[in-house]
């Protein structure tokens, strides 16, 4: 199947409220034109250089995601044009991120990344962590960036029932935060293996790129 006719089944098995970011990470360009002329708008991204080139020279109505690790001395360089920033893990990026969008004179939307995971090497912070983060006068007091959600990735398992469990979890925090702060819109769980069990948990963004893409080469 071509790179549309993935697009079209996922789009097509989503429900209505459920975003698709099409994660377009070390894949050319063509590919996402690909992506891009059957309709798709929201591209995710884990390396900002590769993001930031692919922005110059591509359609300047795409919706950037950056679903990596941030690094805060990498922050100005997607400044300008970063839609959404999906992990955040701490109060210092955040300061970091504002202070960018300032410069940019731009508002950047950013998720808390919450662990759910129980690898040593998936990012995160806990619940508490984050309610800890959105109470603080720091936050309060920032004006060019806004948590609008939460973004969490499962244990690599083929294990179902950990993987609902995990997202049942996360989606639990984010109903306990929501009633304290109500800007909380945005739930991004599931990813190609596991977006079924996370849209079932209640993830209303879900982040697919080897089955719309194929297979990634990392050489």
């Amino acid at each position: 199947m071509s790179i549309a006719d993935n697009l079209k089944k996922y789009k097509a098995e989503l429900p209505e409220n459920v975003q698709l970011v099409a994660i377009s990470k070390t894949k050319p360009k063509e590919d996402l034109l690909e992506a891009y002329n059957a309709g798709q708008r929201i591209f995710g991204e884990n390396k900002i250089q590769e993001m930031t080139d692919k922005w110059e020279t591509l359609p300047k109505d795409i919706n950037w995601h950056m679903v990596g690790h941030v690094q805060r001395n990498k922050v100005k360089y997607m400044a300008p044009y970063v839609g959404l920033i999906h992990a955040v893990d701490s109060l210092k990026l955040l300061k970091e991120i504002n202070k960018e969008a300032q410069k940019n004179e731009r508002s950047i939307k950013c998720l808390l990344q919450i662990k759910i995971a129980e690898e040593e090497s998936k990012f995160g912070i806990s619940a508490e962590e984050a309610k800890e983060i959105l109470s603080s006068d720091t936050y309060k007091n920032f004006e060019n960036v806004e948590v609008v959600g939460l973004m969490g990735m499962a244990t690599f398992t083929e294990d179902d029932t950990q993987v609902k469990k995990e997202f049942s979890y996360l989606k639990s925090i984010f109903d306990t935060l929501k009633e304290t702060y109500p800007k909380l819109k945005t739930l991004s769980m599931g990813m190609s293996g596991d977006y079924k069990i996370a849209v079932a948990c209640g993830s209303n963004m879900v982040r697919i790129g080897s089955a719309i893409f194929g297979e990634r080469n990392y050489n």
